[in-house]
């Protein structure tokens, strides 16, 4: 009695601790959280074909990209590790294969006949028929030829190979799980290598594979000329061929204007380089090859044109770079607007604006004295710095220290108005303006992708942002910035004091205080105001609306 208390105290608590895990993981799963770990392996089910034999796959290790050109043949989704369904013309029959068989006509039969350990099959009326070492096109010739010696006439035959002979293989070698693997003789080499897990990317070679019968090599295998040129010999597997894959040979990586960037690996010491340029495919356009050599202890590069790579040849552990090294002859400008002329001019590489003019063909609403230049490489620069700017304002709004509770409740509300904002900012493009002076266009020059716009004679000032009623306004000479805004009602109540910016036709930002008349053409833009205690976000919104106004031709609220 004892012992047996304690033993009873032991039981209790190790029930009272299986309870409780299991309470806690379905606690966590009624919350929707995550249940504990489990630890139990994502072996999936066992699988049993026709021969009784274990057809497991390999537990899925993480998929872990490899560059070894090769790799992707076994990354999980290349093939079906069953067996195939069709049969090559040149398979050879075995015994145990299945054969269906349809007689139509004065003599009826139907049914699938299996080859017997003679190598036969037994046809109703007919007799044995030999068919172990026929190929698959010529069998049907040949059961033809059988009943026709029986029935001369009025009998229709069609013979189909059904099911081949279960066998199981042996996979080793670099394979992530070599073992014995079932399949049927009709099955590719492919197919055995999947169910193996693949040729090991790290240490496995893709160009040194045997099938082996006994001590005897029946077959080496280059998966490279699948890959490369569609060529797989359909090897037929027979009960205990053995497949080999070697250990890894010579490599060299590829990198630059290929298609193909890979790591490759090759059988002998050196690889010409025609030959691996084949491999990785080269872009239209290269036109240079650089070999980085690693060979002892220096390492050197050599560079060459694309065209003098006959006779030079690449060793292990080589890089080979291609290139797209080319001058630009000549450049495209788009022209735009109000002209009579042509769209699209090419120009030669370095040409200013002056060889531009000289082509224009204006017209009466042409605009001269307020050409405008659009740029791409503008853009992108404006779009840089709008988003280290919107970077910034996030920072500053989300570090922001509070004392109190209640503040530190605003400075969450400011936070979210400041995110919202910020997510409608990025989604604006810049135009990539380039402000010109009109008194010295001729020695602009012009960039590959640049836009020229010739505005259109207009007698309109436009007023946007924080206005009662933002219109167009006809333009009278003499009025100030102020005159065209109270035409469109005035400021909103909240835009006292607000920044006032006029965009003048050629681009150009000014400032409203600045200006004491405006031209026919001109924007008037109002910039909504934003004020908090953190300065830092006050700056920041101030700045961001500012660049967009003048940057993108866009006012945001806030």
């Amino acid at each position: 009695m004892k012992l047996l208390k304690p033993l009873l105290l032991i039981a209790a608590s190790l029930a009272a601790q299986t309870s409780a895990a299991i309470d806690i993981n379905a606690d966590a799963n009624l919350t929707g959280a995550a249940p504990l770990p489990q630890f139990i392996t994502g072996q999936q089910p066992a699988v049993q074909n026709n021969s009784g034999f274990d057809n497991t796959p390999p537990p899925m290790a993480p998929t872990v990209l490899s560059r070894m050109f090769g790799a992707q043949l076994f990354n999980g989704t290349s093939a079906d590790s069953g067996a195939t369904v069709g049969f090559n013309p040149g398979y050879i029959l075995n015994p145990g294969d299945s054969v269906q068989i349809r007689l139509w006509g004065a003599f009826t039969f139907d049914g699938a006949l299996q080859v017997d350990p003679k190598g036969n099959i037994f046809l109703p009326n007919v007799g044995p028929v030999k068919v172990a070492g026929v190929s698959n096109s010529q069998l049907n010739s040949l059961i033809t030829a059988k009943v026709k010696e029986v029935y001369q006439a009025n009998v229709s035959v069609y013979a189909s190979l059904l099911q081949a002979q279960p066998v199981k293989v042996y996979v080793t070698g670099f394979v992530r799980s070599p073992g014995l693997y079932g399949g049927v003789t009709s099955d590719s080499l492919l197919n055995y290598l999947i169910k193996a897990g693949g040729v090991d990317a790290d240490r496995g070679s893709y160009v040194d594979i045997s099938v082996k019968r006994g001590n005897k090599v029946r077959s080496n295998v280059d998966l490279y000329d699948f890959l490369l040129n569609g060529k797989l010999g359909l090897a037929q597997f027979a009960d205990g061929d053995t497949i080999v894959v070697g250990p890894r040979q010579h490599t060299f990586s590829v990198q630059g204007d290929v298609f193909n960037s890979y790591d490759f690996e090759f059988r002998n010491s050196s690889i010409p380089v025609t030959e691996a340029l084949n491999w990785a495919r080269p872009k239209p356009g290269a036109t240079n090859i650089t070999i980085i050599r690693q060979q002892g202890l220096a390492k050197r590069s050599e560079y060459y044109p694309i065209g003098t790579a006959a006779g030079r040849m690449l060793q292990d552990g080589d890089t080979l770079i291609v290139s797209t090294d080319r001058y630009a002859g000549t450049i495209q400008v788009r022209v735009e607007g109000a002209h009579s002329g042509e769209h699209a001019m090419i120009l030669p590489y370095g040409s200013s604006m002056r060889a531009v003019l000289a082509k224009i063909r204006t017209n009466s609403m042409s605009q001269m004295d307020a050409i405008q230049l659009y740029r791409p490489s503008v853009a992108l620069r404006q779009k840089e710095m709008l988003d280290l700017a919107l970077r910034k304002l996030e920072e500053a709004s989300l570090s922001a220290q509070s004392a109190t509770k209640e503040e530190a409740s605003l400075r969450m509300q400011e936070a979210q108005l400041v995110s919202r904002f910020v997510a409608k900012a990025r989604t604006v493009v810049p135009k990539g303006e380039v402000i010109l002076n009109p008194k010295d266009l001729d020695n602009v020059l012009l960039e590959d992708g640049d836009v020229i716009s010739i505005p259109q004679k207009t007698s309109l000032v436009m007023v946007h942002g924080e206005v009662m009623f933002p219109n167009a306004v006809s333009w009278k000479k003499g009025l100030r910035p102020k005159d065209y805004i109270e035409m469109c009602g005035g400021l909103t109540q909240k835009s006292g004091n607000a920044k006032i910016i006029v965009i003048r036709q050629n681009g150009a930002a000014e400032n409203a205080e600045d200006v004491d008349q405006l031209n026919a053409g001109d924007e008037l833009m109002v910039l909504p105001k934003y004020e908090s205690k953190n300065i830092e976000v006050t700056r920041g919104i101030s700045t961001i609306l500012y660049q967009l106004a003048v940057g993108a031709k866009v006012l945001l609220t806030i």
